[in-house]
């Protein structure tokens, strides 16, 4: 049990079929395909569907109660003892709930965003202050107005440590969920490109993700990339700066990528995580720092990082049956992302290095430009390039005469897995990387 009506009732007082003021809720969910006993339903109304139609359906499958919006009618056969709790608006009353629920356990509050390597930091830190404290933590990419307060509603009733992420593409959406969450630890991993077309430029990009202190206690903490100038500017009393500048609270140094995992240094103590790249040691720097906050030895920390397990998709090694290894980094994309992936494909011990990079979206009339950056990184050390769709044909527009290798566009999948079923052979890693709608997972299943 999360809580029960009465709970509900006290937060929305208008209600009709309240009958059972001690019935338990076990789950709040808003997708009417699934069968949730005991479970609170919470009808959104979206551009194309309206939750409330469905209201039958999940009475049927095991619902205990649901919220309903106050313009819609009730449909005469709801069953008169099923209660429906009346509210202006059904997101806004999720998102209430949440905040309630949230305050009812009160736990350590983490929040993190950034235009890159939110997941990746989430669960670094999830993960390993699990090894110390009840944490809860966001999973898949449930990270934004709808799919974050979902993400406290499943917080057991003894959670210490309750792990956000925090997305967005609109100015004051980070300022709503913090609100909602109100973090008392807050990481920006970064500021890169993601969502420039609407937010207009890097600065707006600074701008929106700084909008997590919003919710902030006076004593919470706010951990960011202490390379980023945007970033430099004093939001809260207690800034944490992590990067690979000398100065920095936790400098990050000596980094060196091996075949399966990164070693470095973060203020003189040695840090290995099973990860590779430079910019996850900078993510790991951050949940170095979050964990010296909630006073874990630093030395038990680093050494549960060495656990970590990433979700499917991001940077994923799969062994094919040629021998080839291909790494599923098809989650999402940015420049920023995408060039960092590439370059630690650059550094791996392979004969053949070959990249299959999509169309990265959302880039608005810096379209052009961000897929040319891509292009610029790629060097001598790439044996071929294969993009796929529109934009990322302008990543051949960045190459330099460093690029020696084969370049090859095309339109659609079955093109590409044309020309790269002649690479599949033992000492070759294939990285696969572009924005999630091109779905580049389903070209390495073709090819696995």
């Amino acid at each position: 049990m999360i809580f029960d009506l009465t709970f509900v009732s006290h937060l929305f007082p208008t209600h009709q079929g309240m009958d059972q003021d001690g019935a338990i809720v076990d789950r709040v969910y808003t997708d009417s395909r699934e069968t949730v006993t005991n479970g609170l339903f919470v009808p959104i109304i979206g551009d194309r569907f309206n939750g409330h139609d469905f209201i039958l359906q999940v009475v049927e499958q095991g619902a205990v109660a649901a919220l309903w919006q106050n313009d819609q009618p009730v449909p005469d056969d709801v069953p008169n003892d099923f209660p429906l709790f009346f509210v202006d608006d059904t997101l806004h009353a999720l998102q209430q709930l949440a905040q309630a629920y949230r305050d009812d356990i009160d736990p350590t509050v983490i929040g993190i965003t950034g235009s890159n390597g939110k997941t990746t930091t989430k669960e670094l830190i999830g993960t390993s202050l699990s090894q110390f404290f009840r944490v809860t933590k966001t999973e898949g990419n449930l990270n934004n107005l709808i799919g974050m307060p979902l993400s406290i509603l499943t917080m057991p009733r003894d959670t210490d440590v309750l792990v956000l992420e925090m997305g967005m593409n609109q100015f004051g959406e980070i300022e709503r969920l913090s609100t909602i969450a109100k973090p008392d630890i807050a990481v920006i991993t970064n500021i890169g490109e993601s969502h420039i077309e609407y937010l207009g430029s890097r600065e707006g990009i600074a701008k929106a993700k700084s909008e997590i202190v919003a919710g902030m206690p006076d004593d919470g903490f706010l951990i960011i990339d202490g390379d980023e100038p945007l970033l430099d500017s004093q939001l809260v009393r207690q800034m944490i700066r992590c990067g690979f500048e000398s100065g920095l609270d936790y400098v990050v140094s000596n980094v060196v990528q091996h075949d399966m995992n990164t070693t470095f240094r973060v203020n003189g103590s040695d840090v290995s995580i099973p990860l590779l790249g430079r910019h996850q040691a900078k993510n790991s720097a951050y949940a170095i720092a979050a964990a010296d906050i909630l006073k874990v030895p630093q030395r038990d920390m680093i050494q549960t990082l060495a656990d970590l397990t990433l979700p499917s998709m991001r940077f994923e090694h799969i062994q094919s049956s040629s021998g080839a290894v291909l790494i599923n980094d098809a989650y999402n994309a940015s420049a920023t992302s995408m060039k960092a992936s590439i370059d630690v494909v650059k550094q791996m011990a392979y004969s053949n290095k070959v990249l299959v990079l999509g169309d990265i979206f959302e880039l608005g009339e810096h379209r052009v430009t961000e897929h040319q950056k891509v292009g610029t990184v790629i060097d001598q050390s790439i044996s071929a390039l294969i993009t796929i769709g529109d934009a990322s044909q302008h990543i051949h527009e960045g190459l330099t005469a460093s690029f020696s290798g084969k370049a090859h566009h095309v339109q659609t999948i079955d093109e590409a897995k044309g020309i790269l079923e002649p690479w599949l052979q033992p000492d070759t890693v294939m990285l696969f990387k572009a924005s999630r709608g091109m779905t580049l997972e389903t070209l390495i299943d073709a090819l696995d």
